[in-house]
């Protein structure tokens, strides 16, 4: 039987560090691998990196055969020394840092040495070679890319093309060709420059990436740069507006084309107009910089002006020609136009367009410019183009285009658009020959598969174009910027839009992206080789006695399939002969894909078993299949919940869950790994979570038990609380979860519970469903953080309850008494405490802005932890950290029960959907580690004053 030691991750993780670099990482744009391709949903590396490190290495203190007999203290110091590796990987800048690397791959390998040894005459535990990773959906590729930065032979698959390419881009093609010297010709205009330079890893596959993109682009320019024209400043322009003048006579590149949609106008009298949709004429809204386009009317029509400056209409100009949400107004005669008469007019062909702004580069910034005649013609020169014509999704989450005449992927795009993804697309087999050549000529072993992986990433670039050149890129005026078609996961409609000029070099050019994605090489390169395959989860083979960690699906938040067809279409042109097997169908696979989409399945609850079945199996495999001597990783986010009488609980977990549980597995950890942006702004009452929970499982084993519902409850009661102690910050030292993510992630020491038995059986003797265990485990969650439940003063448990029937409404003084009393304190004496609004038979509880400024919690003679928590959230939303900061030093023994209040109120305000409440207690917990340093900080000034004048008392 094979022993196996316990892991790190099992047991503990330095989650600070693991979390701040995750947040940090999600602000990088240069350097990192996700500028390749775009993929949805992608995990942080430094999160990928830390959980596989924690993953394949033995916990010093672990309790599986190995490491009985050391001391706490030994254990405690050897884990250190194992956080501290994580702490230095997880650093963006030691991405590719290989003393910092080789000292994780050292204590992975001997973690590995130490298994082999407990294990010496099982089959497959060779000292020499430790077992490969799999992840069988594989997505963005980030964690087989790091499992091979970790030095693991690594394997990923996933029924998605699209994310088959990016995978082999990712970790296949690059160790391919790890320290190749780039073959490309240095562009003419840098020949004067010294071309020495590193091409360790994948550095010189991205250099000559960088070469022959430079080369596509320029022969681009030649072929079609004429329909690209620069603007030129008129002294009629000038005398119109001042700010031009220093552009007189100048040709400005363009930056972009904003365009406005039409349709004829409802009204009879303007039949024959075509009046534009427009949600916003401001197209600057930067301080100092703002702009706007301005409407003027003409006896036959409209024309279009941008003038420079706010003006008093500028909340006006901000709607545009929008009614409301499902209608705009014709701008000729104020009727208004129904959103069903736009689908009409579109799908009959007579949705148009017309040019309502360029922008331009400017010597310091961006100049925006009204339409001129010569660049709105220029467009009608251009001919028919060849287009996607396969269907766009009619329904998708999110919303989607397809109501408005874009039945088909290519009517998304303007004939410009496709001319400049047509003419790039031509040159792949152009380039892919030129590469080829010039391969052979520097002697490379196998010049067609070098020549094929330079221009697999070429035809990226395609897709990069096609994202930041549709006609739904929208216009961001605070930013003025472009956005790109998936600045959200969908495709909805976009009325005003930007075309960007592939020639310039700002946000959306060819130059822009290309020099981005070259960047994401020098973290990539990696030895050993990777694999990346095609394949289906619950049908894959390749996981036999692999590693496995996974980021699966999300039960229905995103259809990757339909939305991955936009950039299909394109690879599919250029990359087919390339890559036969993966681009045989002429669409990606969608009915085996792993989401609960309603639009396939037809109704909710057939969705929710095909997901729940598909998922089960895909587990199941994996379980059965991966090596026994690690545990599995599997992330999952998933927050929508549902409020009942009987508790509250959520399906998508559900489901997951119960496929997990129904695969044999034990829930041994669970980790909330920050993955999303950090920042103030949570996406509470939404989908969105700031963390990703991390399950580590292992397989249950034959020898287990049954236990009933009475026992599984007390065991709840009396492990519960010490997680949930951890989890909210205690005395740990650690940054709290922040409320919003408490409720799942929380999930995970119930579910370790309730996954340690073969059942827990009901009164009526059937197994608890998932479901059940759910409510249950939140259930004592609730009570766990309720104030009654702990040691709160009477003042705070009369605000309590008046507040879960009041909330910041006015009640009776009468009801006030009875409960005042009830709680062993008074009206008035809640009313002199500072929390309560008393008076006229009415008694009302103070929000956190009513709050005094300058309250000294050490002055206060009567202080409940509602005061001081409605305090530290008025000095924080106030004062910032700083501020709430020197109000915790003044009553730091209050710490823990503030934070057990604000996690208390911020779940009774979610399931109340009081989503501006909720949000003030989960903004103090987010904040809380800052908080807190900010604290000790103002401790030491105050020690360090106090010493001071000890000594200048002494003399």
């Amino acid at each position: 039987m094979i022993k196996a030691p316990k892991k790190l991750i099992e047991v503990a993780l330095p989650l600070d560090d693991i979390n701040d670099a995750s947040a940090r990482e999600k602000n990088l744009r240069h350097g990192h691998p996700s500028t390749l391709h775009l993929w949805w949903a992608r995990r942080p590396l430094a999160a990928a990196r830390a959980v596989l490190f924690a993953q394949l290495v033995n916990d010093p203190g672990g309790e599986r055969g190995y490491y009985k007999g050391k001391t706490k203290a030994q254990a405690d110091a050897e884990r250190e020394k194992l956080f501290e590796i994580i702490r230095d990987l997880v650093k963006w800048e030691n991405t590719s840092n290989q003393d910092v690397l080789d000292r994780a791959r050292q204590a992975i390998r001997t973690s590995w040495q130490e298994t082999c040894e407990i294990n010496k005459g099982e089959p497959g535990f060779d000292l020499d070679k430790m077992p490969a990773f799999y992840d069988p959906f594989a997505g963005g590729g980030a964690i087989p890319l790091e499992a091979q930065r970790l030095g693991l032979e690594s394997f990923a698959s996933d029924l998605n093309p699209v994310a088959v390419l990016i995978n082999k881009a990712m970790i296949e093609i690059p160790s391919k060709h790890a320290g190749q010297i780039p073959i490309g010709p240095i562009p003419e205009y840098e020949k004067q420059v010294d071309h020495h330079q590193d091409s360790s890893g994948a550095k010189g596959l991205g250099e000559d990436v960088r070469r022959y993109g430079h080369w596509m682009r320029n022969e681009a320019f030649k072929l079609v740069g004429e329909f690209y024209p620069k603007v030129e400043i008129s002294k009629e322009e000038v005398d119109e507006r001042q700010d031009l003048a220093p552009f007189l006579g100048q040709r400005l590149t363009v930056v972009a084309w904003l365009w406005a949609r039409t349709v004829k106008s409802p009204n009879p009298a303007f039949s024959d107009v075509d009046v534009p949709l427009v949600s916003s004429f401001v197209i600057s809204d930067k301080p100092g910089k703002e702009a706007y386009v301005e409407l003027d009317r003409l006896e036959k029509g409209f024309s279009f002006r941008v003038r420079k400056g706010k003006v008093s209409n500028w909340q006006k100009l901000k709607k545009g020609t929008k009614l409301s949400r499902n209608s705009f107004r014709c701008a000729l005669s104020n009727t208004p136009i129904e959103l069903s008469y736009i689908k009409e007019q579109a799908q009959l062909g007579r949705m148009g367009q017309r040019l309502m702004a360029i922008v331009a580069e400017g010597i310091r910034g961006k100049v925006f410019l009204g339409p001129q005649r010569v660049h709105e013609e220029i467009v009608g020169t251009i001919g028919p183009q060849w287009a996607p014509t396969l269907p766009l999704p009619e329904r998708l989450t999110g919303g989607t285009c397809h109501a408005y005449g874009m039945e088909e992927w290519g009517k998304v795009f303007t004939r410009r658009q496709l001319l400049i993804l047509n003419t790039l697309s031509g040159l792949i087999e152009k380039a892919y020959s030129k590469i080829e050549v010039d391969a052979k000529a520097h002697g490379c072993s196998n010049p067609s598969e070098y020549a094929k992986s330079v221009a697999t990433y070429l035809a990226f670039l395609i897709s990069q174009v096609a994202n930041h050149s549709a006609s739904i890129c929208g216009w961001n005026a605070p930013n003025t910027q472009m956005r790109s078609v998936f600045a959200r996961q969908a495709i909805p409609m976009s009325w005003d839009f930007a075309e960007s000029n592939p020639f310039s070099t700002s946000t959306g050019s060819f130059h822009n992206l290309h020099e981005r994605m070259c960047k994401g090489f020098v973290a990539l390169g990696n030895r050993p080789i990777g694999h990346a395959a095609q394949a289906d989860a619950q049908e894959q083979t390749m996981s036999a006695d692999k590693i496995v960690s996974t980021d699966p699906p999300y039960y229905d938040n995103i259809a990757y399939a339909d939305l991955s067809d936009f950039f299909y279409v394109w690879q599919r042109n250029v990359l087919k002969d390339f890559y036969p097997d993966l681009f045989s169908t002429m669409a990606t696979p969608k009915q085996k894909e792993l989401v609960a989409m309603t639009h396939r399945h037809g109704t909710k609850d057939q969705a929710n078993k095909f997901f729940e079945s598909g998922i089960s199996v895909a587990i199941r495999r994996l379980a059965e299949s991966a090596n026994a001597a690690y545990p599995m990783t599997i992330y999952y986010a998933f927050k929508q919940t549902q409020t009942t009488e009987s508790g509250t609980s959520s399906s998508g977990w559900e489901t997951f869950l119960e496929a997990v549980i129904q695969s044999g597995l034990e829930v041994t950890g669970t980790w909330p790994i920050r993955t999303e942006k950090k920042g103030r702004s949570v996406g509470i009452g939404t989908n969105a979570l700031a963390s990703s929970i991390v399950l580590s499982c292992r397989p249950r084993g034959d020898a287990v038990e049954t236990i009933t519902r009475r026992q599984f409850q007390q065991k709840l009661r009396v492990d519960m609380p010490e997680a949930l102690e951890t989890m909210i910050g205690g005395s740990s030292g650690r940054s709290p979860i922040a409320p919003v993510d408490l409720a799942q992630s929380a999930i995970g020491p119930g579910m370790s519970i309730f996954s340690q038995y073969d059942a827990v059986l009901n009164q009526d003797g059937s197994k608890m469903s998932v479901h059940d265990a759910l409510v249950l485990i939140n259930r004592t969650i609730t009570d766990n953080l309720n104030p009654d439940s702990g040691s709160f003063d009477n003042d705070t448990l009369f605000c309590d309850s008046w507040f879960s029937e009041y909330g910041w409404s006015t009640g009776g003084f009468g009801q006030a008494n009875v409960l005042a009393q009830g709680k062993g304190t008074t009206v008035d004496g809640v009313r002199d405490a500072g929390v309560i609004e008393s008076g006229g038979g009415k008694v009302r509880l103070l929000k956190w802005q009513e709050y005094p400024t300058g309250w000294d919690p050490k002055q206060d003679n009567r202080t409940p932890v509602w005061e001081a928590l409605h305090q530290l959230i008025r000095a924080l939303n106030q004062e910032g950290e700083t501020g709430a900061g020197e109000l915790l030093a003044g009553m730091p023994e209050r710490g823990e029960s503030i934070r057990q209040l604000a996690y208390h109120l911020y779940t009774f305000c979610d399931h109340k959907k009081w989503a501006e409440d909720a949000r003030a207690y989960n903004e103090l917990i987010a904040s809380w580690h800052a908080i807190v340093a900010a604290s000790h900080e103002v401790g030491q000034h105050g020690t360090q004053v106090q010493m001071e004048l000890d000594v200048l008392g002494s003399e």
